[in-house]
């Protein structure tokens, strides 16, 4: 459940960075070369999509998709609190939520 959570956040995350705004507050710079933009935009639609197999994984078909909605929520509030005030420490930790839920997700199956 914490790795769709992390997945989600960081999707999140990479749909704020293709914007301008946030691009250049994490950044420096107001202009996103289109490339960047478009591969933050799939990256970001990408790891949304993939929270979604994970949190019907961890709660089945009967609840999964409705506890995703949730998810959804519930990963987009740190982001929209940490993103006026922090908007590096917000971006940074996009990358590193997935990765270590994962290793801690692996490390409890072992």
């Amino acid at each position: 459940m914490l790795f769709a959570l992390a997945l989600a956040y960081a999707g999140f995350a990479a749909l704020c960075l293709a914007m301008e705004r946030h691009h250049g507050e994490v950044f420096g710079s107001r202009r996103i070369p289109p490339k960047r933009r478009l591969a933050l935009r799939l990256i970001g639609w990408t790891l949304l999509a993939a929270s979604f197999p994970a949190c019907v994984a961890s709660w089945g078909w009967v609840i999964g998709p409705a506890a995703w909605c949730g998810l959804l929520t519930a990963a987009a509030l740190p982001l929209v609190l940490l993103l006026p005030y922090a908007p590096r420490i917000a971006a940074g930790f996009a990358p590193v939520a997935p990765i270590l839920t994962g290793l801690a997700a692996l490390a409890a199956r072992i």
